[in-house]
């Protein structure tokens, strides 16, 4: 994945996965109706783990969380939180590298939260495409204090472009927001 803007760095994680940050975006509320348990999801730019944790609760121990992100730091910070704990055993930390998933498997749900401004979109959708169970959905949302209309507009004709169809566009509080499926 290449960096398209300046990413969060670590050292500001903490406002990534703050009491605020849950109050203003439950992530329960968020992606609880796109999760079942035995489901195999993945967490893309999970950062500390705001929502790799809600996920691997609603999964209840019955399938795996793919948490990626480029950084390490994130991953470290996600491991730290989740040690000694059930979700240990359902949840994969996964580095991306810097043009590329470097992921193989497959997965039922995608979650991309506030990152796809920050990747490079060449070859991004097609690569989600790829990991993507037959029917599988991708959850993006996107800040709209980052991306204008314009750009988000943008967004979903490359989608529809990769294949992808439009299932809804749900209303999450200072974001655009899109479901789809393969």
């Amino acid at each position: 994945m290449k960096q398209k803007e300046k990413i969060c760095p670590v050292e500001k994680a903490g406002m990534l996965d703050s009491f605020f940050r849950r109050i203003i975006q439950n992530p329960k509320k968020i992606i609880k109706p796109y999760i079942k348990e035995g489901m195999m999801v993945m967490d893309l730019g999970c950062g500390p783990g705001f929502f790799t944790v809600e996920m691997a609760k609603i999964l209840q121990n019955s399938g795996k969380v793919v948490a990626v992100d480029i950084q390490e730091g994130m991953l470290k910070l996600l491991e730290a939180k989740i040690k000694g704990t059930d979700f240990q055993k359902i949840v994969t930390l996964h580095q991306a590298e810097n043009d590329s998933l470097s992921f193989s498997g497959k997965v039922d749900f995608i979650l991309a939260f506030y990152v796809v401004h920050e990747i490079s979109r060449d070859n991004l959708f097609s690569e989600l495409k790829r990991i993507l169970n037959p029917n599988g959905k991708i959850l993006i949302v996107e800040p709209n204090f980052h991306i204008s209309k314009i750009v988000y507009l943008e967004m979903l004709d490359n989608l529809i472009k990769e294949g992808f169809e439009i299932i809804s566009k749900p209303k999450i509080f200072l974001s655009r927001a899109v479901l789809v499926k393969s």
